[in-house]
């Protein structure tokens, strides 16, 4: 060993100074936060333990598996692949690269939920309402509707057996009872839903989007037919498996949403909410 050789020593605002400075000229718009989340993973602690210890000194082993973890993020790696989880609606999601990554856009999926259970809070109390994620990936959504409302009846389903593999570990680590399914869409659902809730592929191919999304699953994010495909296809299968009276919560990018409405009506599905990248359809009784 060199005898001149000395380990390398920095301390935890020095190391997030140096990774800024990294992502920042990797153009990450998001850069202080990333490095933040990275360190704080590493060390396993929270953010605010970086702020309240600065000067705290870095194990060599420590820089070594931080500077990894950077290394990635630098080549567009999404932070929540790096570090295991994402946030949604209050709640931590295991995810990982056989799962879309939450978004803060899906929340407005949630949000219409609450539109439509108060309608139906009387029903709660004679029979479970049957709620179906379809295409559930990390099982965010449907995991946060039995959250928010212990007495559903929520299946989580995918075509990716992988998939529901994560949604499954996230539901016994958040502590709900949900039912998984593997089916292509609404194929082997064998009830008839209440409600159905869905951020299904919807990404046209030919749209500009981050390099991050270069890491997720194509299989989540791409569509046919300008990335209505999928869509269309579930609001066919409504016509067996919604109730007349019941709710289909989608999300899309909201140029898609008069297309989507207008296919909806040829299936007695109306639109009774919009929020964001949200569209709240209700089945008619015909």
């Amino acid at each position: 060993m060199n005898e001149n050789w000395q380990p390398q020593v920095l301390a935890i605002n020095d190391w997030l100074a140096d990774a800024t400075r990294q992502l920042v000229f990797a153009q990450i718009a998001s850069a202080r936060l990333d490095a933040e989340l990275i360190l704080a993973h590493t060390l396993r602690k929270n953010r605010s333990y970086l702020h309240a210890h600065p000067e705290e000194q870095l194990t060599e082993r420590t820089i070594e598996i931080a500077n990894a973890r950077l290394s990635l993020r630098i080549e567009r790696v999404p932070v929540a692949y790096i570090i295991g989880h994402k946030e949604f609606y209050g709640h931590q999601f295991s995810v990982t690269t056989a799962t879309l990554i939450p978004r803060p856009e899906s929340e407005a999926l949630i949000e219409l939920l609450k539109q439509v259970i108060p309608r139906n809070s009387s029903l709660l109390h004679e029979k479970p309402l049957r709620l179906i994620d379809v295409g559930t990936g990390s099982g965010n959504l449907g995991i946060t509707a039995k959250l928010l409302y212990p007495e559903l009846d929520v299946t989580l389903s995918d075509i990716s057996r992988h998939a529901l593999k994560i949604a499954e570990k996230n539901a016994k680590d958040l502590q709900v009872e949900v039912s998984i399914l593997h089916s292509n869409l609404l194929a082997d659902y064998p009830f008839a839903a209440d409600i159905i809730i869905a951020n299904l592929p919807y990404v046209d191919g030919e749209w500009e989007r981050s390099p991050e999304t270069e890491h997720e699953p194509a299989s989540a994010l791409f569509a046919a037919h300008g990335g209505k495909a999928l869509i269309y296809e579930l609001l066919f299968q409504t016509k067996v498996t919604l109730v007349n009276g019941g709710s289909l919560i989608l999300e899309a990018d909201p140029e898609q949403h008069p297309a989507i409405i207008s296919q909806a009506k040829k299936y007695g599905l109306l639109v009774s909410g919009q929020e964001g990248y949200g569209i709240l359809l209700e089945k008619i009784a015909k």
